[in-house]
């Protein structure tokens, strides 16, 4: 009996995920055939709204495209070589350039099924930006996060800065409130 409701719960599980990854794959079928292209980049992508990373687990949508996209909007936070491994386990055997749903439905509910790239807790968050203000104001000015962003660790590149000031610098204090960023940044895990 147990294991029965155990099943009906994942068969639920299952069918919720289906749903939720038909969606977010559909909304880059720009041709309405069931399949992506992985050489195409989103530009309008704000990955830094979408996912938490650390230096181990960066995210990077530039050698994967649209797939990636998809992948974060569903909660996962592959590194860019996890996200080439999930890649080529869905790619036909002679690559087009291209992920067909049907091969990309199963992969990616086991990946959601097991809970794989989970983002990093809000909790360690604040504590690495409260490491980067030992003054504790709350806040870090524009000035700052880019020597941060730019000077130490693995350096964020033009492109990747200018994106994360686009969502994250408060326009009038022309500084990060990095608890309201984090806030913003944070996954719905429900």
């Amino acid at each position: 009996m147990a294991d029965d409701r155990d099943r009906e719960g994942t068969e639920i599980a299952v069918a919720e995920f289906h749903k939720k990854i038909k969606e977010a794959f559909e909304v880059f079928d720009h041709e309405s055939n069931n399949t992506v292209d992985v050489r195409r980049r989103n530009s309008d992508t704000q990955r830094y709204q979408r996912c938490r990373h650390t230096e181990e687990r960066p995210c990077d949508d530039t050698a994967r495209g649209e797939i990636g996209t998809i992948i974060r909007s569903l909660g996962c936070c592959p590194s860019e070589g996890e996200l080439h491994d999930l890649i080529l386990e869905v790619e036909e055997e002679e690559p087009t350039g291209y992920i067909r749903f049907e091969k990309f439905l199963p992969v990616m509910t086991e990946v959601l099924l097991e809970r794989r790239y989970r983002p990093i807790p809000e909790d360690i968050l604040l504590r690495a930006f409260e490491v980067l203000d030992p003054a504790k104001r709350g806040f870090l000015s524009k000035e700052e996060l880019i020597k941060y962003m730019t000077e130490e660790g693995e350096p964020f590149s033009q492109e990747e800065m200018e994106e994360m000031l686009s969502a994250a610098i408060d326009p009038e204090s022309n500084s990060i409130h990095y608890k309201d960023y984090i806030t913003m940044m944070v996954i719905d895990e429900n």
